[in-house]
């Protein structure tokens, strides 16, 4: 699995050095899926397009990151890897985040794991507006996306997204939003596929009443 991965990652331009790291991190997602479900990736090349996809996001992370939803590691543990910044993964899912330890621990990698609800873990006064820079690769709506990151992101940081298609009312409903949690958006960066990274930039500080209680981001997304 490791070579195949190397391979893939080779002809998207990415260094051997780095590829090595990634191609190794990538087969111990795979291996692990077969004991349990970590991600919807099963094979070698869907692996290589989530790492691939992750370092997408680098141009705009800075100092440290707080990932939240990390899951089996996407954006995450690739960054780590890539840029050597420390990273905080919020993960609710004791067995993925068990695996995410493991990864830190096995790359050698800086950072810690949370096993909470980003709605919980986002209340906590160490880690509530401590990062430069926050991440989330949840299929959630944007705005309520932003509702669970911007609250981790100190003024002057960014909370980064990675986004499919968004119609103009959601991404209307995403400025109207991060407004309301303290950021506007910075700019949107498309990629191929449609997709896009949108970038929000703390302006003030995030309302205590936000994130909302477990669930309701999602339930309720702001101003849709």
């Amino acid at each position: 699995m490791s070579d195949a991965l190397r391979e893939l990652l080779a002809a998207a331009g990415i260094e051997a050095r780095l590829g090595d790291a990634l191609a190794c991190y990538g087969a111990l997602v795979l291996e692990t899926n077969r004991s349990f479900n970590l991600t919807g990736a099963k094979t070698v090349d869907e692996i290589a397009a989530h790492l691939i996809d992750s370092l997408s996001v680098l141009p705009w992370i800075e100092n440290d990151l707080v990932d939240v939803g990390s899951g089996a590691g996407f954006p995450a543990i690739p960054i780590a890897i890539a840029s050597g910044i420390p990273i905080v993964a919020i993960e609710s899912t004791r067995k993925k985040a068990t695996f995410l330890e493991r990864v830190l621990a096995r790359f050698d990698l800086k950072g810690e794991v949370v096993s909470q609800r980003a709605e919980t873990a986002a209340h906590r006064a160490d880690l509530r507006e401590r990062f430069s820079s926050a991440t989330a690769r949840a299929v959630s709506s944007a705005p309520t996306v932003a509702e669970l990151v911007l609250p981790f992101v100190r003024i002057g940081g960014a909370a980064v997204l990675q986004r499919g298609s968004m119609d103009e009312r959601e991404r209307a409903a995403l400025a109207d939003a991060g407004l309301m949690l303290g950021a506007e958006v910075e700019r949107e960066h498309a990629l191929h596929g449609g997709r896009s990274i949108v970038v929000l930039r703390k302006i003030a500080p995030t309302p205590l009443r936000f994130p909302r209680r477990t669930g309701i981001p999602e339930k309720r997304p702001l101003c849709m």
